[in-house]
């Protein structure tokens, strides 16, 4: 970055300059022209819609060569781990996604430290990019390291399961997890809002780290402090993911199509639906 001083003694003391002041464009231009990097940890039992909303989120097919296993080849199957990426961009700004995928977690009927092949990996990205950065060469490392979990619990039980508590506790140390209560649309307001009580009351029963928005600065609006406050007591979030188009008010948006009307998956890939 240049730091010319652009300042002349003939000038009044307020108009001399540094030109540190130019140093948030500079750094907003390098970055976009650079692109980011955000990989990102989908974990949960087969069958609660990962894949769906994480093809939502990001308005993408992530998972179009994905082979669907049946039953017997499910049961013998150990937990993997699976790397899907695909290059974004949007209004100018690049975005490489990297989704990594747990096929075969929580699946089994012995489920004893199923969660280790995950944490063995989450492990191996942070050494690998501590040698990167420990080495002479540092201009072109791959940043490969686990930026945030999406935990899904299933909506079909009482809270979590002990295999969801002790997932959560292995890795609570190691990255950001968001838990999530998959396939929303399966309850009705006031279940979700009793589940979600429940799941919050065990969280902090097992002393489990989920990730907690920062607080906001004071001098932010209203506006935004009320959004802030709504995401912190929304956790854990009840998503609903669509890969299908349908028509709601004359407009085509993401949704799923029941008898008695339409729920739309009105969500962004940094606001998960409430």
């Amino acid at each position: 970055a240049s730091l010319g001083t652009g300042c002349d003694l003939g000038e009044d003391h307020e108009k001399q300059y540094v030109g540190f002041a130019t140093l948030p464009n500079q750094v907003h231009r390098k970055s976009v022209k650079k692109g980011f990097d955000f990989t990102l940890m989908v974990a949960g039992e087969s069958g609660l819609g990962k894949s769906t909303l994480v093809n939502s989120l990001f308005l993408t097919d992530l998972y179009k060569d994905r082979k669907l296993l049946n039953a017997e080849e499910r049961i013998n199957q150990t937990v993997e781990i699976v790397k899907h990426t695909v290059d974004i961009e949007e209004k100018g700004v690049k975005l490489k996604l990297t989704i990594v995928d747990t096929p075969g977690f929580g699946d089994a009927v012995n489920n004893t430290e199923c969660w280790k092949p995950i944490t063995d990996y989450i492990d191996q990205q942070f050494e690998q990019y501590f040698r990167d950065e420990s080495g002479l060469n540092r201009k072109n490392i791959q940043d490969n390291r686990v930026h945030c979990c999406l935990y899904f619990i299933s909506p079909f039980g009482h809270g979590l399961r002990p295999v969801d508590v002790e997932f959560m506790k292995a890795l609570h140390e190691k990255v950001n997890i968001v838990p999530l209560i998959a396939k929303a649309d399966c309850l009705i307001p006031s279940e979700i809002r009793k589940l979600k009580e429940r799941i919050r009351e065990e969280i902090d029963k097992f002393g489990i780290k989920v990730y907690q928005f920062p607080e906001c600065d004071s001098d932010e609006d209203e506006e935004f402090k009320q959004q802030d406050r709504e995401l912190k007591e929304s956790a854990p979030f009840a998503v609903i993911g669509s890969n299908t188009v349908v028509e709601a008010k004359g407009q085509r948006v993401r949704g799923r199509l029941y008898p008695w009307g339409i729920v739309e998956g009105k969500c962004s890939a940094w606001k998960l639906a409430l």
